[in-house]
């Protein structure tokens, strides 16, 4: 099966039905699909239902758990940050994009504010400490739970 004409199919249904932008995306595991999206923030109204945090949860939906060790993931554009913090956090190791950064530029998406702000452009957003010693102590609390699943 070719996986990312799969994505491509999840990215057209997206754009032809007007939920997004032109991002699909597929997980994969063992050969087979597990899970797939496509990018359905204008549809949802939230800013993060790209394609690939789409697949992701689908994939963890029916896998029924939020670990995707061993998947690959294909997607037609280069995953943005968010996405790929979503990406490290599954476990996933592989991922195989079609275009590039440069050409979802060229169509209009802002992906270079991001890399701004982690080339250090802090005006962008500001990030401030508050309340950290209550916040200390939720996690010491956390931490003293034995039952608590670890990430």
């Amino acid at each position: 099966m070719d996986f990312m004409r799969e994505a491509l199919k999840e990215a057209y249904e997206g754009i032809n039905n007007r939920h997004g932008g032109p991002f699909g995306c597929v997980i994969v595991k063992d050969g087979q699909i597990i899970g797939q999206g496509h990018n359905r923030v204008l549809v949802k109204h939230d800013p993060t239902c790209h394609g690939e945090m789409e697949a992701i949860r689908d994939a963890c939906e029916k896998t029924g758990s939020h670990d995707l060790s061993g998947c690959e993931l294909y997607t037609t554009a280069e995953p943005c940050p968010m996405c790929l913090g979503a990406i490290l956090w599954a476990n996933i190791a592989k991922v195989y994009y079609g275009c590039n950064v440069n050409d979802t530029d060229k169509i209009g998406f802002r992906d270079d504010k991001f890399y701004d702000f982690f080339n250090g452009e802090k005006n962008i957003l500001t990030l401030e400490e508050s309340d950290r010693k209550e916040c200390k102590k939720l996690f010491d609390e956390y931490i003293k739970d034995k039952k608590a699943q670890r990430y």
